[in-house]
């Protein structure tokens, strides 16, 4: 994820705070929102922490934070994410963020 340097809420004023927050910010009170959504439908949050500069990777790209979510399943997931309750916590998520990926990992059974 690469945050805003200031969060905008231009979408959903009614959200925003009363001063100006960095998106870093705001994008916890995205976390701390969504997390108990996420908990019900039987995911969790397994790590959210900040990147440094790649050790492999283009030297012109950063990002900022990277989040590892645990979901049963890819259906479950998208009924979670469709769920009008997420949806309202999407706001902060949007104001935080200028740029980010969202890459569905699996296990697998072939260890190298």
């Amino acid at each position: 994820m690469r945050f805003r340097d200031v969060a905008d809420y231009v979408d959903r004023p009614d959200l925003a705070p009363e001063m100006p927050i960095k998106g870093s910010t705001a994008f916890q009170l995205y976390i701390d929102q969504t997390l108990p959504l996420l908990k019900k439908t039987g995911g969790d949050l397994l790590f959210y922490g900040a990147t440094d500069k790649f050790l492999i990777g283009p030297a012109d790209e950063s990002w900022d934070a990277v989040m590892q979510v645990r979901q049963n399943s890819r259906s479950v997931f998208l009924a979670f994410a469709s769920n009008p309750s997420y949806q309202d916590t999407l706001a902060h998520r949007t104001a935080a963020l200028r740029d980010s990926r969202l890459l569905p990992i699996f296990p697998t059974a072939d260890l190298c």
